[in-house]
């Protein structure tokens, strides 16, 4: 068995609409909140997966996820970025995150925020995803 690289710009790779993989939780008023590319999925092969995940919350809301980390999670933002409750933003476009396997976590994201998610195995663990009034 002989190993290339695999090479595609993310233009190339089409976004997956999140209720794809999360359901109908992703979806306020019949909208998308979530969009993925996967970039690699190696999971099958005993290893993990790459993705840019894209989150857009509607004007006046925010999402607020819950999650377990299944795997060690590689979080880079790449634009906007995570807030708090009241929407005031906290981590930024080149901020860095590590979720270690088994670490409960969550985010708030009150702006549209772009990420390079890597999993060293199977991705997180949803505990919960809404999309909630800022301050709410």
């Amino acid at each position: 068995m002989s190993l290339h690289p695999i090479i595609a710009t993310p233009e190339q790779i089409p976004w997956i609409p999140g209720s794809q993989a999360l359901g109908e939780m992703s979806l306020f008023q019949g909208e998308e909140t979530v969009h993925f590319k996967v970039l690699s999925d190696r999971r099958s092969e005993g290893g993990g997966m790459a993705q840019i995940v894209r989150f857009s919350p509607p004007p006046g809301m925010l999402i607020k996820i819950v999650a377990n980390a299944r795997s060690d999670e590689h979080i880079y933002i790449l634009t906007g970025g995570h807030g708090d409750k009241s929407g005031r933003q906290r981590l930024f476009p080149g901020d860095y995150l590590l979720h270690p396997a088994g670490l409960a976590h969550g985010a708030f994201l009150a702006i549209e925020t772009t990420g390079y998610q890597v999993y060293s195995g199977e991705p997180d663990e949803l505990v919960d995803f809404q999309v909630l009034p800022i301050g709410g």
